[in-house]
């Protein structure tokens, strides 16, 4: 803010804020009122797309691009807000999608909750630091309380049916749920195969997830290997080889040219036939260098002219082009083999194996993938997704990678709580018996926070069309009475409330970050009392 120190006639000195007449002020209650309205409009919005029968949205982008997701994270990045306030509630949902990879849409609801119930403790006279500081006594009760309801999971690449459980519980509400089963399985295979129980982590990058449009959803498969969207790089090349050993390449099939400028003159036919017996002696031992190690497929990561694979295909040594870096990379992890600078560095020792290399046609069209599969390190696996159209594909894809990172947060901590809004409503009860017992204002911020807690079943009740406020009743009286804390709401109607008997579970992790990213937002909201911004970007006006 620029601004003119000067002083008046008595020697006083002032400010004069440059710009003031374009300057819009919000201060104290005004203030905190419109960021609550905004953080409410937000959270609004996703409120509708939570759960198995939470709805989708269409965003178009303003290329005209079409995305179609219930993701909070993916939608609420593709909308452009203006608001400060709401600006927060986007990075929110990035926070938890970043570390948690589940329950994006949750955390947005429940921030919108806490902050809708500010607004009848602001109008009491309750300072918002004294709320601020009685969400956070509430948070510490109620991650008490999901460490008490936990249970302890099963991880056993041996057993994976109580892994695909989780998984089904995640995919539940994305567009993939026809083939619910299914993507679970993929989900909990593929994050198995590369996961070091050592470590206890799980490395995302050996994962690669490739979609190609046509065919159903059902035709996704796990493969243990690569796809590369490439084909070998002459038409007459053999299409299947069994057994591959393969030479990894980031040299060029091509004559080798002088590092500084330079300039060739021909002058005559014999020179430029010596230039064309050189290259093509260059090309015949580059070739032998490669069958020489017993290499039977050559993968490069640049591409080489027409005469060069003329040569390749007379020498019976099929060779892919143009692969790129990340490719290769996974390539070389996949078959156990080493990536080869030079052609005099190419040893029998550096090649890989792969079981089986075979080039795959896609119906009527002449797109080809090359598959690498069998590999002899299946620590690097692709899971290759089919569908109707893209926009199909690229949803299928962030539904399985939700539900991979739920198997991974398996794997760093294995205690899971019972979803169906059970986990909120116990800690509601939990924080509003410990509210009764502080003497101080705090405790009507506590009972705010337990109320906001509500929002989630509430939430899961109307989008499975449902009564909320009378299920809602319903399920807590019987979590009270009956002691039982996997008591949630039955959106799929089976018939029980008792949401370990249903197996909707979701790992503890991921339900304390969502309520502590939540109250760390609302807590640093409700601190800001003061916004000065130009007049006409105020407010998102």
């Amino acid at each position: 803010m620029s601004g003119q120190l000067t002083f008046d006639e008595f020697g006083r000195p002032f400010i004069i804020i440059r710009d003031q007449d374009r300057q819009k002020r919000l201060k104290g209650i005004e203030a905190h009122k419109s960021h609550i309205l905004a953080a409410k409009t937000v959270a609004g919005v996703l409120r509708t797309s939570l759960g198995p029968k939470g709805l989708d949205k269409l965003l178009v982008s303003p290329d005209g691009e079409v995305t179609i997701t219930n993701d909070g994270a993916t939608i609420l990045g593709q909308m452009d807000v203006q608001h400060q306030i709401a600006k927060l509630m986007v990075q929110l949902s990035k926070s938890q999608d970043d570390e948690i990879g589940d329950g994006t849409t949750g955390v947005v609801v429940l921030a919108g909750s806490l902050l809708e119930q500010c607004e009848s403790l602001i109008d009491k006279g309750l300072h918002p630091i004294r709320i601020a500081d009685g969400y956070e006594m509430a948070a510490r009760v109620a991650n008490k309380k999901l460490d008490e309801i936990a249970e302890s999971y099963p991880v056993d690449p041996a057993n994976i049916e109580p892994l695909i459980q989780v998984a089904m519980t995640s995919l539940g509400s994305k567009i993939v749920n026809r083939c619910h089963r299914q993507f679970a399985k993929i989900a909990v295979e593929a994050v198995l195969a590369v996961a070091d129980f050592e470590k206890r982590d799980v490395n995302f990058e050996l994962i690669k997830v490739e979609g190609k449009v046509g065919g159903k959803l059902e035709d996704t498969q796990l493969i243990r290997g690569i796809i590369i969207d490439k084909d070998m790089s002459h038409p007459q090349m053999v299409k299947n080889i069994e057994n591959a050993k393969v030479a990894i390449l980031t040299c060029p099939f091509e004559p080798p040219k002088p590092k500084t400028t330079h300039k060739l003159d021909v002058t005559s036919v014999e020179d430029f036939q010596k230039l064309r017996e050189y290259e093509q002696k260059t090309f015949q031992e580059m070739i032998k260098q490669v069958k020489d190690t017993g290499a039977n497929l050559a993968i490069c990561q640049w591409g080489f002219d027409d005469e060069a694979n003329h040569l390749l295909l007379s020498n019976d040594l099929p060779a892919v082009r143009w692969v790129g870096g990340p490719d290769i990379e996974l390539i070389a992890i996949a078959t156990g083999g080493r990536i080869v600078p030079r052609f005099s560095e190419l040893s029998a020792e550096k090649l890989g194996n792969a079981g089986k290399v075979r080039e795959l046609q896609f119906g009527t069209t002449k797109d080809r993938m090359l598959v690498i599969e069998d590999c002899k390190n299946t620590k690097a696996v692709t899971v290759f997704i089919r569908g109707g159209n893209k926009m199909i594909i690229e949803e299928a894809k962030r539904s399985l990678h939700d539900a991979m990172c739920v198997i991974r947060n398996l794997v760093r901590d294995n205690r899971i709580v019972y979803g169906g809004g059970a986990p909120e409503i116990a800690c509601n009860l939990a924080v509003h018996e410990e509210a009764n017992k502080i003497s101080t204002l705090e405790q009507y911020a506590m009972r705010a926070f337990a109320d906001a807690l509500e929002a989630i079943p509430m939430a899961l009740a109307e989008n499975s069309g449902l009564h909320p406020i009378i299920t809602m009743t319903q399920v807590r009286a019987r979590q009270a009475t009956e002691k039982n804390p996997f008591l949630g709401i039955d959106c799929l109607e089976k018939g029980t409330n008792d949401m370990k008997e249903q197996h909707v579970l979701e790992t503890l992790i991921a339900k304390k970050q969502q309520i502590n990213l939540s109250t760390q937002v609302v807590k640093m909201i409700l601190k800001i009392d003061d916004i000065r911004a130009p007049d006409d970007r105020m407010m998102g006006e």
